[in-house]
């Protein structure tokens, strides 16, 4: 080893710098501070959240807007417990990722009691690989956590990094990427019957294809777009994948297992065959009780078993489609005018349950639709009943123009992705949308928002509950326990952290906020939505 070996967190850093990270999230401490000081050196820039679970979530909505890992950095005891929960959101939303905890000396470590937290055993359920890097290993153990993190299914993986070896001369210290997307020909498992997916489609009457994650992440939407188009089959599609298909599009058939999720659970139910294209059943609310046959295609087996399928295709989703559109002979399956007569009635029952004299729910989202028409915008959602009706809603019309947390589905993920959606596309309107529940856990990030000068609006849906518990405690005719929040004035909370902020009781109100906002804003906008609550009961 030489002299001008590099120490073992220049190595890690520039692992991360060549994989085309380009920004850091996290909060510093003693055992990290030279990991951050190579990342900065690196030109990744550095984001300083206001705590290491709204790190965690910023770096999730990296990895799920680039396709890169997220990269999160925290000290060690508190910092790294902290990050637990966004860890384990993106490992249930696939997102890739990649969080670095200091740790304390490894002299110290094996009797020292003080901050010290087993990360190994904390980490390992809830991420595709946990590990310790070392001098040593540092250049292994960097191109295994890129590989394996963003392997299918991608997902985080957990780095402790010892305060004593951060600075110490690495002698595992050559840089090599490993591929990152392999490449590879479809295969095709049968279960009996047909085993080939062009003839079983020819065969079916009503097929419908059902679509998520997977394909979003497989960058799939022209093959998915030319395959409906020329077999004339409608899609439906999982929420966090929304926009991989255009919801403007004649073949848009609706988002399963949000608002009015009976309407599109009996649409599916009426097929006589489902193609399952890179739906993930992680993002399953309602149990699954199809009973339809179904054609798998997917990058990854079928091993969750969620669903029954007949034939799995397994390979890059985009090439599959591809190849079922240049295969396919038939007619279209169905008429453009009968999917529009579905969306007509899924749109009817959306509105259901509207208050006269009242800002509902639905005028919330319509008036956003309204101000940024036709995907004009990134929109995030947060966790609760404003979720499922800006999942069903809210028009996206290209691919990561939407972001949504359905796997873990944690509280207080819209503002943190919201804002990393903001740092990456400064050029474009961002609104992030939550509850006043949500926007209470999360709300000192928006003076980073604002020392970022960030294009961002903030809309809370303001009922002062937490209303998707509250109904279910109406239904079992209990009294509100544990779901009452006390009114924020969010116009002095906006004052405070250097925002600008808004009031609005009615939907020409909140029309007229908005559309002054779509022309930009000089700082983030916090917008105050006082809703009446009674259209979730409907809805739900």
């Amino acid at each position: 080893m030489s002299d001008n070996a590099p120490n073992m967190a220049q190595v890690m850093a520039k692992y991360l710098a060549q994989a085309g990270v380009t920004h850091a999230f996290g909060y510093p401490g003693d055992p990290n501070i030279e990991v951050i000081e190579q990342c900065r050196r690196e030109g990744l820039e550095l984001v300083l959240g206001r705590r290491e679970g709204t790190c965690g979530f910023m770096a999730e909505a990296y990895g799920m807007l680039t396709g890169k890992p997220g990269l999160v950095v925290s000290t060690l005891g508190p910092g790294s417990t902290s990050l637990v929960n966004a860890v384990a959101n993106a490992h249930a939303d696939r997102a890739p990722m990649v969080a670095i905890s200091g740790q304390i000396s490894t002299k110290l470590e094996p009797y020292f009691t003080h901050q010290v937290a087993d990360h190994n055993r904390i980490y390992a359920p809830i991420t595709k690989w946990t590990t310790r890097i070392t001098p040593d290993t540092a250049g292994t153990v960097m191109r295994k956590a890129l590989r394996v993190a963003l392997a299918d299914r991608p997902g985080p993986v957990h780095i402790t990094a010892a305060a004593n070896h951060v600075t110490a001369k690495a002698t595992d210290d050559r840089v090599v990427l490993p591929p990152m997307k392999p490449a590879g020909l479809p295969q095709v498992f049968a279960n009996g019957g047909v085993a080939d997916p062009l003839a079983r489609i020819a065969a079916a009457q009503k097929p419908i294809i059902l679509t998520g994650i997977s394909a979003l992440y497989g960058r799939a939407t022209k093959q998915l777009v030319a395959f409906a188009e020329k077999a004339g089959i409608p899609v439906v599609v999982a929420p966090m994948s929304k926009g991989v298909f255009p919801e403007t599009h004649p073949y848009f058939a609706g988002v399963v297992d949000m608002a009015c999720n009976k309407v599109v659970w009996d649409f599916l139910k009426s097929a006589d065959l489902l193609l399952c294209v890179g739906f993930d059943s992680v993002e399953l609310i309602k149990a699954w009780d199809v009973r339809v046959p179904a054609i798998h295609i997917d990058s990854t087996p079928n091993t969750d078993q969620i669903y029954e399928a007949e034939l799995e295709v397994v390979g890059d989703i985009a090439s599959v489609l591809a190849m079922l559109a240049e295969g396919y002979r038939g007619q279209a399956k169905w008429a453009e005018g009968t999917v529009k007569a579905f969306r007509q009635s899924l749109r009817d029952a959306y509105y259901q349950g509207r208050v006269t004299n009242a800002m509902n729910p639905t005028d919330v989202v319509d008036a956003i639709n309204e101000a940024y028409p036709n995907g004009g915008a990134i929109v995030s959602t947060d966790v609760g009943s404003h979720k499922l009706l800006i999942g069903q809603g809210w028009t996206a019309t290209k691919p990561n123009q939407f972001l949504m947390t359905n796997g873990l589905s944690s509280m207080g993920f819209s503002l943190p992705a919201a804002i990393t959606a903001a740092i990456l596309h400064r050029d474009k309107p961002v609104v992030c949308t939550v509850g006043d529940g949500g926007f209470a856990m999360v709300q000192g990030e928006m003076r980073l928002a604002a020392a970022l000068k960030l294009n961002l609006v903030v809309v809370v849906f303001c009922d002062e509950s937490l209303n998707r518990i509250e109904i279910k405690q109406m239904l079992k005719q209990y009294p509100s326990a544990l779901t009452r929040i006390e009114r924020t004035d969010l116009t002095k909370l906006a004052e405070s952290m250097e925002c600008d902020g808004a009031f609005c009781d009615t939907k020409t109100g909140l029309d007229r906020i908005l559309a002054q906002a779509a022309k930009g804003v000089s700082r983030p906008l916090i917008v105050e939505a006082k809703i009446d609550p009674a259209q979730y009961v409907s809805q739900f």
